[in-house]
């Protein structure tokens, strides 16, 4: 998921623009887990970006997402650019 959310509406409130950004993203993170997983694969990671705009956009972590929507509803911005991209993942043993 590459995409910019628009939080202006005339008729929706933004608050619930908020939320309708937050389903969103937790449906696409729920349906890219349960695709099957490729061979030697032991999960599904997330590489995510988050920024005003898609050139200020920095790395986070996939837990930050939702820390970061409410900067961005404190802020009160009209707009802001996430991206979530599924890879293979691999566990590693803790020394």
């Amino acid at each position: 998921m590459k995409k910019t959310f628009t939080l202006t509406h005339p008729k929706i409130k933004y608050a619930r623009l908020i939320e309708a950004v937050r389903h969103d993203v937790k449906k696409y993170i729920k349906r890219e887990r349960n695709k099957t997983l490729p061979d030697g694969v032991d999960f599904w990671d997330f590489a995510c970006k988050f920024g005003n705009n898609e050139g200020e956009a920095g790395e986070i972590h996939l837990s930050e997402i939702n820390k970061c929507i409410d900067k961005v509803e404190e802020q009160q911005l009209e707009s802001f650019y996430l991206e979530i991209l599924a890879r293979p993942g691999h566990r590693t043993k803790k020394a």
